[in-house]
């Protein structure tokens, strides 16, 4: 992985949520996705390898026209994402403006699924039917059409933490998860408490 992926913090337990952080970090305010940010979430989530996300950062260079379109196309889904996601945490209808995004990409995204040897192992890795770049986002708006579809089976939360903006998709076996990482904002949160208490 290039440097950049080593800061990627993917904390929704699922492909989709964890876009609509990018780039954000556990108790750090959201902002605008870069270019390098967008290939290091790429690489981070595995869905280019460390030698095509290489590739990929160059592309800003060599065609900034081409980069340009599909980070905007990006920053477009991941914000959709995050008002979709929002309205499912405060128990909303998602409206159609928020799924025409994922529904853009999908168009698209003509290909198919493929089971690929790496190593030792298999790992099942998106074909594209065509060159494009869209093809980078394909994976992200199928994994976001799956969770409206659950909607509210989803289970999609937003941090507890007041200053932490991350959504996650609460596993747990009670359902009962308030923090996007125990160790990061639940740690703080806790740690604010005790002083409140002692104070």
């Amino acid at each position: 992985m290039s440097q950049s992926s080593a800061i990627v913090v993917l904390l929704g337990g699922r492909l989709a949520v964890d876009f609509a952080n990018a780039p954000s970090y556990p108790g750090a305010p959201y902002h605008d996705l870069s270019w390098e940010e967008f290939v290091a979430f790429l690489e981070a989530s595995r869905i280019v390898s460390a030698e095509r996300g290489t590739q990929l950062l160059t592309l800003s260079e060599s065609d900034p026209k081409a980069a340009f379109a599909v980070l905007s196309r990006a920053v477009r889904l991941r914000d959709a994402l995050r008002k979709a996601f929002g309205a499912l945490v405060r128990n909303e209808r998602v409206s159609r403006e928020c799924a025409e995004p994922i529904n853009e990409v999908l168009r698209i995204t003509e290909g198919h699924d493929e089971l690929v040897q790496e190593d030792a192992r298999w790992k099942l890795e998106f074909i594209a039917r065509e060159g494009g770049l869209d093809w980078l986002l394909a994976a992200v708006a199928r994994s976001a059409a799956e969770i409206l579809v659950e909607g509210a089976e989803a289970r999609i939360r937003r941090c507890a933490n007041p200053g932490c903006e991350l959504f996650f998709c609460d596993k747990s076996r009670t359902h009962r998860r308030r923090w996007c990482s125990m160790a990061i904002c639940g740690n703080r949160q806790k740690v604010a408490s005790f002083a409140r208490r002692r104070g």
